[in-house]
C-alpha cells in the first residue's frame, strides 16, 4: 500500500492541459532553471506540475535535512493538490532518483518515467565531485564554485566554443544565482542515495536519456538505470550535464515524443 501523502509546502508552477506530467529537478537547480527552456514544448500536450525543492525557486529552505522519501512524497502530493491524480514523471539528475522513488512508493499514480542525466547510486568519482561542490559552498566563494561547476557541468565542446566575454558573463550569472537550499540538496546526495533496489520494481514505460558528454553524472550512471529497469528504452543526447543549456530542442523532443508514443 502506498504511504499517505502529506500536505505539500512546495512552491510550484502549473502549465498546460492534457495528461499529467510531474517534473523533478536537479540539485542546486529549480524548475525554471532546469525545465524553463523546454516548458513550452512540454506544456503543449500535458498538464505540467513543476515543484521547486526546498531552498530553490519558489520554496523556502527546509529547517530539517531532506530525505529522498520525503521529497518524493512531497512532489507527488503537489501534483495531487493541483488536481492531477496520475502523471508521468520527468526527472533530471537528482530528480531521476526522486522520480524512481516516487514510482515505487506511489505506483498507482505514476504512468511513465523519463530519466535524464540521472543516477541510482553515486559512484566514488561522483561522490568526490559532490564533496568538492559542498566544500566550495562552505567556503562561500561563489566565483570558485561557478568555475568548478562550469568545468564539470558543461561539456568540453560547449566550453571550447565560448569566448572569454561569454564565459565571464556565464560565470558571473552562475555565481549570483546559487539557490540557498543547494547545500541541503548536495547533502542528500552525499548521504548515499541508493535506488538500485527500486529499479526492478518499475513497470511503467521508461526512457533513460544519457547525456553522453556528461562529466558530473557520467554515462556509467545512466547505463545503471537503463539496465536495471525492465524494458527501459535508452536514448543518447550529445550534451554535458546541462541539456537545457546545450541541447534544449532535442531534449524537449525526446521527452515529448516518448510520452506521446506511450499515450501518457
Amino acid at each position: 500500500m502506498s504511504p499517505a501523502l502529506p500536505g505539500s509546502s512546495l512552491g510550484r508552477t502549473v502549465r498546460g492541459t492534457g495528461p499529467g506530467l510531474l517534473l523533478a529537478h536537479g540539485a542546486g537547480g529549480g524548475i525554471d532553471a532546469n525545465y524553463g527552456p523546454v516548458m513550452d514544448v512540454l506544456a503543449a500536450h500535458h498538464t505540467v506540475v513543476g515543484p521547486d525543492y526546498p531552498g530553490s525557486g519558489r520554496t523556502p529552505r527546509a529547517a530539517a535535512p531532506l530525505t529522498l522519501d520525503g521529497l518524493a512524497d512531497a512532489l507527488v502530493a503537489t501534483a495531487v493538490e493541483e488536481g492531477v491524480g496520475t502523471f508521468a514523471v520527468a526527472g533530471y539528475s537528482l530528480g531521476a532518483a526522486v522520480a524512481v522513488r516516487a514510482a515505487t512508493r506511489h505506483p498507482e499514480r505514476v504512468t511513465a518515467l523519463v530519466l535524464t542525466a540521472g543516477f541510482a547510486h553515486p559512484n566514488p568519482r561522483f561522490l568526490l565531485a559532490a564533496r568538492m561542490w559542498r566544500d566550495l559552498l562552505d567556503a562561500d566563494d561563489p566565483a570558485a564554485l561557478a568555475g568548478f561547476l562550469a568545468l564539470v557541468a558543461l561539456s568540453a565542446p560547449a566550453l571550447d566554443a565560448l569566448g572569454q566575454d561569454a564565459l565571464d558573463a556565464a560565470l558571473k550569472t552562475s555565481a549570483a544565482t546559487v539557490p540557498p537550499g543547494t547545500p541541503d540538496h548536495v547533502d542528500l546526495i552525499l548521504d548515499g542515495i541508493d535506488v538500485r533496489d527500486d529499479l526492478a520494481a518499475i513497470t511503467v514505460p521508461t526512457l533513460v536519456v544519457s547525456t553522453t558528454l556528461d562529466q558530473l553524472v557520467t554515462p556509467y550512471h545512466h547505463r545503471q538505470l537503463s539496465e536495471g529497469i525492465p524494458r527501459a528504452r535508452h536514448a543518447e543526447l550529445v550534451s554535458g550535464h546541462l541539456p537545457f543549456v546545450e541541447r534544449p530542442e532535442e531534449w524537449g523532443a525526446l521527452i515529448g515524443d516518448f510520452l506521446r508514443a506511450n499515450d501518457v
